[in-house]
């Protein structure tokens, strides 16, 4: 009785301090007033925020915004907040670079991300993501990765012999998603954590993964509003009686987010735990095992047992790092892959020249003969599986945006100037201290003031020749070829290399085999944190079915 009291309590307060916020946002004036932007959706207290959540139509709204009203535009936000949508480089790179420290993830003490995932690379913040990145950032080197190529190989040909099972000469209809989950989250067990989740035999699949494939278009789609509500009352009570009240709302989908968010941390512990006893029993043990003690995790709690006690990770931390490598990693890729392969099945011919670049680099040809894996160092080099792929990154981002906060008043550089709303051009933007900002890595990547006017093409052959000069004046502060997919600066992408491989091996293996091509029933690309396919705009279930046939 005490408990719903107290429950009722803690709700009336807080929808006290959410209308003096209203009140207060909505009655005060604001530089970023100045700035064009979409109007508000009459008196929604959520303001515009189904321009970036729905699922269907976010992506294609969030790009006719960008279009309409330029590399610096104002979205209305939940109660009154003024959300900046940037995609100008020159602001980019004080963002993620010149002023990094400046725009945090967030400010309150904790988030969505960090309350379901804990302390984690992608969670923390200043010294401690510092220290987090330090200790992390060998294992993510070229040279370690090149140790890795043949784990991937092998888990790729495990991935062709079990399609080969399911699929003749003849068109078989498969859920490609399906099965490029099941291999990226193979890939990350084996090569990140020494841990095999799939024996490719089955159709079974691990607890884990699917817990993973569901955490996005969860969170963002079906409980948007609770990253907002975790951030805000998180100033006010403790994770642990946030989480105490949220277990008590019986809503399916909040339990649903929150009982991933427990597995993803009790199979993290249990691999951990798993590791260190074998790392105790000496190198021996170490071979014996999957990844043979190369893995990335083996390596971090070698590392990690020899750092200096400042420098340490703490079993917490270990953690929530290894939920957010297997989150970041598994659905980013697998969700890349799939694109990739339903755009070459949408471009026969560029699937055709893929594959004849491949089966030459195999040393097979026109044979059938399979040939043999292609080297790391002769991988990253195949001219037209790099174009490919950095084609398919640019167009489609699997990660369309970020969100940072201003830690303080700041002035934002701008490279073009922004007509306000008074006719005046702006060439700099005042943000207050909190203001929520968007930086668009979809909308960067596909400004046509730098790619041209075929920039919402998907043109391969454009990575083949000369790029505009315009590129390399502006810099932009990505890490990746000119473009903003994996972020820039010191919190950029730790695993984008890792992700690079991966790809390459899996398209190297398949398109060499296999033969796509599409089926009669529509595949929709739905907006999340990780976009993701389904079958029909109905569906909110990850999926992508292609025909595939032996070639």
């Amino acid at each position: 009785m005490m408990s719903l009291i107290t429950l009722g309590a803690v709700f009336c307060a807080l929808i006290a301090v959410a209308f003096w916020r209203l009140f207060r946002q909505c009655f005060t004036r604001s530089p970023l007033d100045k700035l064009p932007g979409p109007p508000p959706r009459g008196l929604s207290i959520i303001g515009n925020l189904k321009d970036l959540t729905d699922a269907e139509a976010a992506g294609k709204r969030m790009q006719y915004l960008a279009e309409t009203y330029g590399p610096a535009l104002v979205i209305p936000g939940i109660l009154g907040e003024r959300m900046l949508h940037l995609y100008d480089p020159k602001a980019l790179h004080s963002v993620f670079i010149k002023d990094v420290e400046n725009f945090p993830h967030d400010l309150n003490p904790s988030n969505d991300l960090r309350f379901l995932l804990g302390p984690g690379l992608l969670t923390t913040e200043g010294s401690q993501h510092r220290r987090q990145r330090k200790i992390l950032n060998p294992v993510f080197s070229v040279a370690h990765l090149r140790n890795m190529t043949n784990i991937f190989y092998d888990i790729a040909h495990k991935l062709r012999r079990a399609l080969e099972t399911r699929v003749s000469q003849d068109p078989e209809e498969v859920d490609v998603n399906g099965w490029m989950a099941r291999t990226t989250l193979e890939m990350l067990g084996q090569a990140g954590l020494g841990y095999s989740f799939d024996n490719f035999v089955d159709d079974s699949t691990d607890d884990f993964g699917e817990a993973i494939k569901m955490f996005f278009p969860l969170l963002t789609t079906r409980l948007p509003l609770l990253g907002f509500l975790i951030a805000w009352i998180s100033n006010y009570i403790s994770e642990p009686t946030i989480r105490f009240i949220l277990r008590s709302i019986p809503y399916a989908d909040l339990q649903r987010i929150l009982d991933i968010g427990d597995t993803m941390a009790r199979r993290s512990q249990e691999i951990i735990d798993e590791k260190k006893a074998a790392l105790a029993k000496g190198d021996e043990e170490q071979v014996q095992r999957v990844g043979e003690g190369k893995d990335i995790m083996s390596v971090l709690l070698r590392d990690n047992m020899s750092a200096l006690d400042a420098e340490k990770l703490s079993n917490e931390e270990l953690v929530a790092q290894m939920s957010t490598f297997i989150l970041a990693g598994m659905d980013t890729t697998s969700n890349a892959l799939s694109r990739i392969l339903h755009i070459l099945a949408q471009h026969p011919t560029a699937q055709d020249k893929l594959r004849a670049e491949i089966r030459e680099a195999r040393g097979c040809g026109n044979s059938v003969d399979d040939g043999t894996d292609i080297s790391y160092d002769d991988l990253v080099k195949l001219p037209y599986l790099d174009a490919v792929c950095r084609e398919t990154l640019r167009l489609y981002s699997p990660v369309p945006l970020l969100l940072r906060r201003a830690a303080k008043d700041m002035v934002l550089p701008l490279q073009w100037p922004v007509r306000g709303k008074d006719g005046s051009l702006m060439t700099e933007v005042l943000v207050p201290e909190g203001t929520l900002i968007i930086p668009s890595l979809q909308a960067s990547n596909c400004n046509k003031a730098l790619w041209g006017d075929d920039a919402m093409e998907w043109k391969p052959e454009r990575w083949l020749e000369q790029l505009p000069v315009e590129l390399e004046e502006v810099r932009i502060p990505g890490v990746y070829s000119h473009l903003m997919t994996f972020s820039g600066g010191t919190r950029s992408c730790i695993g984008f290399k890792f992700s690079q491989l991966e790809t390459k091996v899996v398209l190297s293996v398949l398109v060499a085999k296999f033969k796509f091509e599409l089926t009669d029933k529509p595949i929709v690309w739905k907006t999340s944190a990780v976009t993701y396919p389904t079958m029909g705009s109905e569906s909110s279930k990850p999926e992508m079915i292609l025909k595939m046939s032996r070639i």
